[in-house]
């Protein structure tokens, strides 16, 4: 308790101990919130007593449990309540609240018992004061305070008194007495200059004023305003006893601009602080309960109400906005769902499925708060419906869209006549039902989806804001009608409603070139079916109008560049006028080149160029498909991890023939070198690109750190600044134009410095021929190409130019009917005993001897004179990958009946690569040795759901123990110890790997394809974070380790591959199932061979290919036909310093073979 005795002189030797206990129902006139309350209680003209201040409960009440001690010298009292706004040091008395006089008696009626002192009602509540008076016989004054003295100072006074009529104009509205508080609180801080302890006080003071004076319209220099609350908060940091009501005060005011200016940097400003104030005011005090949630609800509202904005300081904006909104809070489903949103804006324009399955995600959560009945249920279902839209639109899963049109139609049950967004529904719904209707073609969906516009649009009268909107569905809808049941009504009602659209557009420029766009597609369609020249000519003039509104880098122009393109390729094939062909090219390219448009567009774009190229037979067509492949590879590095790289490919699903249609594109050119380059290009880019993103910055970072974080920087500020240039006003968008082109430069000098460093004159860019032919040092590369337009082979040699090599019988349904009977032969087999001879499979490799492997065989003895046994490379694309192309055989007796003819295997030594780079990759890590040591894995016993038991696999591993040299550390990694965890330390820390166990291949997800071990199974995806760069060797004695999945066989995206990726120079894989009890004879055949003849003792894992041909040589009697060939060797180029030494081995190995 704080005690103070007011003692003039002693009266009989009595005192009264009065004891201020609590006060309750406190309201404060001005309304201004307090820092605290206090009891001021004044004895006479020259002496007062005042309690500590106090701050307020939630329930507008205060406990205190001070004293003052009284003599009987002092017959009466006033007693004053008080509102303080400054905690510590007080400006003035602060506000007056209630006051009541009382005297010696009248507390001595009171005597020992609490009483209440009730004071004059505020607002019509009445504060009270409970107070307790004992009378005292003695007073212990050796701990006694002084008393206080009544200072009659001009601040103290002057501020009082601002007070008093700052609450007057609260009451009142009067402004002259907001002009006398304004003049009094400003005349008290001119009185109290910055090294004045009130000075921070004194600018609050004057603040609030003119704040009130701004809310009521009676002032208007907010600004000054809100630097007066910029400067006391700044004079009160964290941990100042009035920091928390200072920064308070800045919110109020910034939120005040934000109410009457609309400008987004008020909001932003107000978020940041309202993140520093939460922690400062825990749930249940005076100042969150009256003010603080309040405001923090107001700022959540509005930052939701706000454009979504996708560059990253939008989603970064969002995810604060999320951080106010923990579990529980009102507002958090509504802030899920706009960040939502924002997330899925972002994948538009960038195309990250990281994004878009996060905004998922999100959508999922706020629904889950948002039961049935729940105000904003039919918000965010509707909201998760469109980001699953997109999904279906990127993935091409029907369930998303599925669940999308159901999600649409609960939303608009929700929603009922009557209600603001029924109409909203009604167009949403009916998208969705257009979409499922170009997918599945089922003419109920556009039925339905027209019925709904029609809906939509009698809730949109003439003179609804969106209208416009409507019509444009509706049209759209009619238009896809017809494009189905060709009914020309249909189209011609479409027609007509753009040009209502357009009409309610003729004041609006930044929407009218929508509407011309999409009137212009439709008459696009009307001039293909009846040849009238005015509609193709009013679509071009249309495309044209667009074009000419919009600024270079609006993303609109984009869409203006694509529907012209339309209208000259529709023009084009009617009136056959080149030119039009022409300029139908050249905005392909200005499409798909479009700065501010998202990879994914522009993809599409690039695509249908390639397409329309192609079909017209013009000489763009390897521009376009070379502006793919950058495109793709661009989009591909956007992606953050590798299952969002892989989803993303995917997505072009359409497009997956493109590397081999550019590739046939440039043999029907004549440009072969340029076959190399393209078909390298467009291949195998998931693997390029993770080498990329492991290395080259990397190798930057190591030679010059500095550009390296420049060169970061810039790619980062270049794609905010492409999210920026969305701007619509055209003052804005030249600023942001300006921007853009500025970091461009910059971005653009950054890679050229690059480029101009030792090592790095290739720096993002993609390899040439020059540098693929590296490929082939020591031993031919043979990439097989199945195109629609034509199946051939490309021969590139140690040196010189590439030899192009025709099949005259196999076309692409040729190769399709091909795989899949080779599929089917391989299921065949494995109802055959051993002995039984393969026919079917022997007749479809005959097929394969003559009509593809002979004809290259042949440039490779006549042309390219290459010697028996030697080392040759095949690299297959599209169909050719699910071809056993190794194991080509003619199954036929020499003419002369001196024995059989040769095969593929008699004569070379064969291997695979997924792609040139691969193979240059692998040629380079080997330059890196280290000591050898050798692990074989086994697991035969398999954790539950990973497969059946194995019986042979620990006799599988016997031979590779024995037949591994003494002077090479061995490792067993087998039963309990071949977990998970045991398999990757094992493949990481050994130089050569043996694995016999379970393998799965995963279609759906190949990057979950898997390894069986003991625990858990080891996936695609630990194989290639498991970097070991010392590895050498992988022998996989698994099931299909080799062959990729049906989706993307370009990318090769499988085990072995896996295996390669993380540091294998050398892998033997499996192109389907392996039989448990056979594989071992191949095993210990290869071993065999592999470790014969060893000099000093030194394993070497470029004899791999040549030492797999001879054991499937050697095990003819035992193995059959599909065991034998099921086994192919990966990558594994030689390095220079080994390469005439094996030559001449090999060559010796193989004499009288």
């Amino acid at each position: 308790m704080r005690y103070c005795n007011i003692m003039p002189g002693s009266w009989e030797g009595q005192y009264i101990r009065l004891e201020v206990r609590s006060a309750k129902n406190l309201q404060v006139p001005s309304e201004r919130i307090p820092a605290g309350i206090y009891v001021f209680i004044k004895v006479d003209s020259r002496k007062c007593w005042k309690s500590a201040v106090r701050v307020l409960s939630s329930d507008k009440s205060i406990a205190w449990g001070d004293s003052v001690t009284l003599t009987q010298a002092s017959p009466s009292l006033s007693v004053e309540l008080r509102a303080s706004y400054e905690v510590d040091r007080t400006l003035g008395n602060g506000e007056f609240i209630g006051k009541l006089q009382t005297s010696w008696n009248d507390l001595l009626d009171n005597e020992n018992e609490p009483f209440e002192l009730f004071f004059p009602p505020i607002r019509n509540v009445t504060p009270s004061l409970a107070l307790k008076a004992t009378v005292v016989h003695a007073c212990d004054t050796q701990d006694s305070a002084p008393f206080d003295s009544l200072v009659d100072c001009e601040i103290a006074r002057e501020t009082d008194a601002g007070h008093a009529q700052y609450a007057e104009y609260t009451t009142s509205k009067t402004v002259s007495h907001l002009n006398g508080a304004v003049g009094r609180f400003q005349l008290v801080l001119d009185r109290c200059p910055v090294d004045h302890p009130d000075h921070a006080a004194a600018l609050t003071n004057l603040a609030r004023a003119r704040l009130q004076g701004y809310i009521q319209n009676d002032l208007q220099d907010i600004h000054a305003t809100t630097s007066l609350f910029r400067e006391a908060l700044a004079l009160r940091p964290q941990g100042h006893p009035n920091h928390t009501l200072s920064l308070f005060h800045l919110i109020a005011a910034l939120i005040w601009c934000y109410v009457k200016e609309r400008t987004a940097v008020f909001i932003h400003k107000s978020l940041q602080l309202c993140c520093k104030l939460l922690p400062l005011c825990p749930e249940g005090t005076y100042l969150r309960n009256i003010a603080i949630d309040a405001a923090v609800n107001y700022v959540i509202s509005e930052c939701n109400n706000l454009p979504i904005n996708a560059p990253d300081e939008g989603i970064r904006f969002r995810r604060v906005v999320l951080e106010l909104c923990p579990l529980g809070h009102q507002r958090r489903p509504i802030t899920l769902t706009t960040l939502a949103l924002t997330l899925k804006a972002r994948f538009q324009d960038r195309g990250s499925i990281d994004d878009l399955e996060e905004s998922i995600q999100l959508g999922r959560e706020a629904i889950s708060l948002c039961p049935e009945g729940h105000s904003d249920r039919g918000t965010c279902l509707n909201n998760l419906a469109f980001s699953l839209d997109s999904r279906f639109d990127h993935k091409g899963k029907s369930h998303d869209l599925d669940e999308a049109i159901s999600m649409h139609e609960e939303a608009l049950s929700l929603w009922p006549v009557g209600h603001k967004f029924r109409s909203v529904s009604l167009d949403n719904l009916g998208g969705a039902l257009r979409t499922h209707f170009n997918i599945c073609g089922d003419v109920d969906d556009t039925n339905r989806a027209v019925s709904l516009y029609r809906d939509a649009l009698t809730l949109r009268p003439p003179g609804h804001p969106r209208r416009d909107t409507t019509l444009n569905n509706l049209a759209l809808a009619l238009q896809e009608r017809c494009g189905k049941l060709h009914v020309i009504e249909d189209l011609n009602e479409a027609i007509d409603l753009y040009r209502e659209s357009l009409r309610l557009k003729q004041l609006d420029p930044p929407e009218r070139h929508r509407h011309l766009t999409n009137l212009s597609s439709a008459l696009c369609c009307r001039f293909t079916q009846t040849r009238n020249d005015e509609d193709i000519e009013e679509a071009t003039r249309l495309c044209q109008e667009s074009l000419a509104v919009l600024p270079q880098l609006h993303p609109d122009r984009h869409d203006s560049y694509s529907r012209i393109c339309e209208a000259y390729i529709s023009r084009y094939q009617i009136q056959h006028n080149p030119a039009d062909l022409s300029l139908a090219m050249e905005n392909f390219w200005l499409a798909s080149r479009h700065p501010t448009q998202g990879f994914p567009s522009r993809l599409v774009d690039a695509y249908t160029w390639a397409v329309k190229a192609e079909q017209h037979v013009d000489g763009s067509a390897l521009e376009a498909y070379s502006t793919f492949f950058e495109l793709l590879d661009a989009h591909l590095g956007t992606q953050s991890s590798t299952t969002s790289r892989r989803e993303a490919a995917t997505a072009f699903h359409y497009a997956r023939s493109l590397p081999v249609d550019a590739a046939s594109c440039a043999i029907r050119s004549d440009n072969l070198r340029r076959v190399v380059e393209l078909a390298e290009q467009g291949r195998g880019q998931q693997w390029s690109l993770a080498s990329r993103l492991r290395s080259p910055l990397e190798d930057l970072q190591s030679t010059n750190p500095k550009l390296a974080h420049k060169f970061s920087e810039l790619s980062k500020q270049l794609s905010d600044a492409q999210g920026s240039a969305t701007i619509t006003d055209k003052a804005a968008a030249e600023v942001a134009e300006t921007k853009y082109r500025r970091i461009m430069t910059q971005w653009e000098a950054a890679v050229a410095e690059i480029r101009y460093l030792r090592g790095f004159f290739r720096f993002l860019l993609p390899p040439s021929y020059e540098d693929l032919q590296v490929a082939a040092r020591n031993g031919p590369v043979i990439i097989l190409i199945a195109s629609t337009y034509s199946c051939s082979a490309i021969v590139v040699p140690t040196s010189g130019e590439p030899y192009y090599v025709h099949f005259p019988r196999i076309t692409l349904p040729h190769l399709e009917k091909l795989k899949d009977d080779f599929a089917k032969a391989i299921l065949h087999t494995a109802r055959m005993r051993p002995e039984e001879p393969r026919k079917k499979l022997q007749v479809l490799l005959r097929i394969v001897w003559d009509e593809i492997m002979l004809p290259i065989v042949n440039v490779l003895q006549h042309d390219l004179k290459l010697r028996h046994r030697s080392r040759i490379w095949l690299c297959p694309t599209a169909a050719f990958t699910s071809i056993p192309l190794h194991a080509a055989n003619p199954f036929r007796v020499n003419v002369d009946r001196s024995g059989s003819e040769s095969c593929l295997e008699d004569l070379y030594i064969c291997s695979y690569t997924p792609t040139l780079s691969a193979l240059i990759r692998a040629r380079q890590a080997m330059k890196t040795c280290a000591t050898s040591s050798f692990a074989a894995i086994g697991q035969s016993q398999p954790g539950a759901g990973q497969g059946d038991v194995l019986p042979a696999v620990d006799s599988e591993l016997e031979p590779v123990h024995t037949l591994v040299p003494p002077n090479i550390k061995f490792t067993n990694v087998s039963k309990d110890e071949a977990t998970q965890a045991g398999a990757l330390n094992a493949l990481q820390c050994n130089t050569w790997v043996h694995l016999a166990c379970h393998g799965k291949q995963d279609l759906e997800q190949p990057y979950n394809s898997c390894f069986a071990m003991r625990d858990k199974p080891v996936t695609l995806l630990d194989i290639m974070e498991n970097n070991s760069p010392q590895a050498e060797f992988a022998f996989l004695s698994a099931c299909h380790t080799a062959v990729g999945d049906e989706d993307t066989p370009d990318e090769a995206i499988h085990l072995a591959a896996g295996l390669q990726f993380s540091g294998f120079k050398s892998v033997v894989g499996t192109l389907w199932g392996v039989s448990d009890a056979l594989a071992k004879h191949i095993v210990e055949a290869f071993y065999k061979k592999m470790f014969e003849d060893l000099e000093d003792g030194v394993i070497d894992c470029t004899r791999a290919a040549w030492a797999l041909n001879r054991a499937t040589q050697a095990v003819k009697t035992k193995v059959p036909l599909e065991q034998r060939m099921v086994f192919i060797h990966i990558a594994s180029s030689i390095p220079d310093e080994l390469y005439a030494n094996l030559d001449y081995r090999l060559d010796q190995e193989t004499v009288g073979v």
